[in-house]
């Protein structure tokens, strides 16, 4: 009785509640500051005794029974008895999450509204097998971790417990009595909602029962996102991209979202939404990628289902949606998953293992079976409760070497005395095996800076087992290039050239991301060389290069128009440059790219495959680069030729794989787009001259800092 007292008793359910002994019934309830507590049964109140300090009991009949209180000011309640409810999960959910096969562990930890032994409330489960003691608190049973002491599940980890009359809305953490004997307060790991930030509670939210339209879409997805299919991803900061301004600044909500984001990627003709991490974090500087709700979408924009409304209305707008999602680490934020339980729960306890020292964050202990379980479910949850198309996840690099970004001594190898890491590694593959097969049809993507073997192969061909892998060297080596200016760029022509070398090695996506324009690192348009002419049409240059050259593309939100500025996370867009000639025709353009990109078989059916490539010039000296992408059998063929200085070049002559008509389909030097005008006044003549290798060519006007795209008449 002590020990419940002073909250020190981690076995509640073998004391309170009703208990049989010798034929009799016995009923033992904790309660701080009441002055008299009733069991009512069929055949009316039965007073329950105070047996010392704040526990009463007595005798009760068989039978249901409900409690009734007085406090010392005389006001009567009833409630139900949580620890007259046996336990809800069973022994399969135990199984699984003990043997980290629990695909589904949402579905058995977190906080569930349900009705249970014909009572309505939420079911609370957590994981933290080290504990003394676990607790749930709230307003509910005012923040007193002696109250509703949960039910240990034997040798599993998990505590259990169901509070009756608990619903939508109710704000809880679990207290946990540590391995230490020290009393900590966690959110919940599984939680489904959280309260605003900086607030850290978590919240009882019912995510069941959401009715989606996406129907057609979900039927076509697999096909939408194949590797031979136009992927243009639209990436995205829900709290930068647009803001009430009449409204004090106010983020847009998920539903407004829902509404202007989506109709704007549509007419812009992006396939994809990509967003940054949207899984619930405490500081908004991090942009989502320091989580501690992994299975939370954030509250800043409003309540899950909201979050669905998002996912609902880009879907039914033939929109896919990427969310950019993060298990290689984790914050120190006290209420997260640091030492959960007084120990190294979800991280190493080594900080040569555990800790990232480029981030100040925790590193997954990538090999524990519950913790990998944790992940991979949560994986799969996003896939499949909010039916999100695929996901791209953080800093791969950082999680397969386990000497990244440390110094000789700061590391422990293998055990074979290598650098690899073999836990995140067998982590990786059975989240893509999970993914793939728990939700057909869907994406994986690799943010990965290294040239590690296979990432988009297949696992049992020996890959990682994503879907496609970002591009890094390519866009590092041509913003490299294009920020020279164009009389120094003849001597660095292989940083636009070296790409091919290994182009067809990874399903690869070309990324333009947040990351290149944040950090001092400056805009887009300010990393072009000259004056504000000639950084528009280098920009051009540069999306047009982009767009016709292998591989999936992605543009961070902001450069599709030429913002001035450097992202900034506080603010929105800057919309009013957007609607500015040269950037209104930057728009155009990337919008142009895209309904040309998407509906040219040649240049997206065999973005990973060596024959949509060919050479047709590359010539250093002027600074030009010529090549056709071609599609299948029956695709017309398409030219692409690139003028990297301000020179334009008339009469330029080059070689085409046939004679006739080829239509000029994108020149961006067009005066739509900002543009100097010069062209080929919508097409050129191929005649039956071979050249460059081809059994014809063409006369052509090459204008200045453009890329000109001809596709042959059918």
């Amino acid at each position: 009785m002590i020990a419940l007292q002073q909250g020190r008793c981690g076995d509640a359910f073998r004391i309170l509640g009703p208990h049989v002994t010798d034929a009799a019934r016995r009923l033992t309830v904790f309660h701080p500051d009441l002055a008299a507590v009733h069991a009512i049964c069929a055949d009316g109140p039965q007073e329950l005794p105070r047996l010392k300090g704040d526990v009463f009991s007595g005798p009760i009949p068989p039978g249901p029974y409900r409690l009734r209180a007085q406090d010392g000011a005389g006001r009567e309640w009833e409630f139900e008895d949580p620890y007259r409810f046996g336990p809800i999960l069973g022994e399969i959910d135990l199984h699984l999450i003990g043997e980290g096969t629990h695909h589904r562990l949402w579905q058995a930890l977190g906080a569930h509204i349900r009705t249970h032994e014909d009572a309505s409330g939420t079911h609370f489960a957590v994981w933290a097998p080290n504990a003394r003691r676990v607790s749930v608190v709230g307003d509910f049973n005012n923040w007193d971790g002696r109250r509703h002491v949960m039910r240990r599940c034997d040798g599993s980890g998990i505590w259990e417990i169901f509070l009756p009359g608990i619903g939508e809305g109710a704000l809880y953490k679990f207290e946990i009595l540590d391995a230490q004997g020290d009393l900590i307060l966690k959110a919940d790991p599984v939680g489904f909602g959280s309260q605003h930030p900086p607030e850290k509670a978590s919240m009882v939210r019912d995510i069941a029962g959401y009715g989606w339209h996406d129907a057609a879409w979900m039927d076509r997805r697999a096909k939408a996102q194949d590797r031979g299919a136009p992927i243009s991803i639209y990436e995205v900061h829900l709290g930068s991209w647009r803001r009430k301004r009449d409204e004090g600044g106010r983020y847009l909500s998920y539903k407004e979202l829902a509404k202007e984001l989506v109709a704007y990627a549509v007419e812009m003709g992006f396939t994809h939404l990509e967003l940054l991490p949207v899984s619930e974090f405490p500081f908004d500087g991090s942009w989502g990628y320091q989580p501690v709700g992994l299975y939370a979408p954030t509250i800043r924009f409003g309540p899950p289902h909201e979050f669905r409304d998002l996912v609902d209305a880009a879907h039914q707008a033939g929109l896919g949606v990427l969310l950019d999602w993060v298990p290689g680490h984790f914050p120190t934020d006290a209420h997260g998953l640091v030492r959960f339980d007084g120990t190294a729960l979800y991280e190493h306890a080594d900080p040569r293992e555990g800790f990232h020292q480029d981030w100040n964050t925790l590193i997954y202990n990538y090999g524990r079976t519950e913790v990998k379980n944790y992940l991979i479910a949560n994986a799969v949850y996003w896939l499949q409760e909010y039916h999100v198309d695929g996901l791209r996840v953080d800093a791969v690099a950082s999680m397969l070497y386990r000497d990244y970004s440390r110094k000789p001594g700061q590391w422990v190898p293998n055990k074979d005395g290598g650098r690899e890491n073999y836990e995140a590694i067998a982590f990786l593959q059975d989240m893509n095996i999970a993914a793939y097969a728990e939700a057909p049809g869907i994406m994986t993507v690799a943010e990965e800076s290294t040239s590690f073997p296979k990432v988009s192969a297949p696992v049992d061909a020996g890959g990682l087992g994503f879907g496609y892998k970002w591009n890094m060297g390519w866009m590092n080596d041509t913003l490299r290039y294009m920020s020279r200016a164009p009389i120094h760029r003849k001597y660095h022509h292989d940083q636009m050239t070296f790409g091919l070398m290994y182009a067809f090695s990874e399903n690869f996506v070309l990324p333009i991301s947040h990351d290149e324009v944040v950090h001092g690192k400056g805009s887009m348009l300010r990393k072009m060389p000259g004056d504000e002419w000639q950084q528009f049409a280098n920009l051009r240059t540069y999306y047009g290069f982009m767009w016709t050259h292998p591989g999936k593309k992605l543009l961070f939100m902001g450069c599709e128009f030429g913002q001035p500025e450097e992202w900034n996370h506080n603010g929105e867009l800057n919309w009013q440059a957007a609607a500015r000639p040269l950037n209104a025709g930057l728009s155009r353009l990337v919008r142009d790219l895209n309904h040309l990109y998407r509906d040219t078989p040649a240049l997206h059916l065999l973005d990973a495959e060596a024959e949509g490539f060919q050479w047709l010039r590359s010539d250093a000296e002027q600074s030009i680069l010529a090549y056709l992408r071609l599609g299948g059998a029956g695709h017309p063929p398409v030219a692409v030729l690139c003028n990297m200085t301000p020179v334009p070049r008339h009469g330029f002559r080059i070689g085409l794989p046939h004679a006739g008509a080829w239509r000029e389909a994108i020149n961006t030097d067009a005066t739509i787009y900002g543009g100097s005008g010069q062209g080929n006044l919508g097409g050129v003549t191929a005649e039956a001259k071979s050249l460059d290798g081809q059994p014809a060519s063409a006369s052509v006007t090459l204008p200045p800092l453009s890329v000109v795209v001809l596709i042959a008449e059918e």
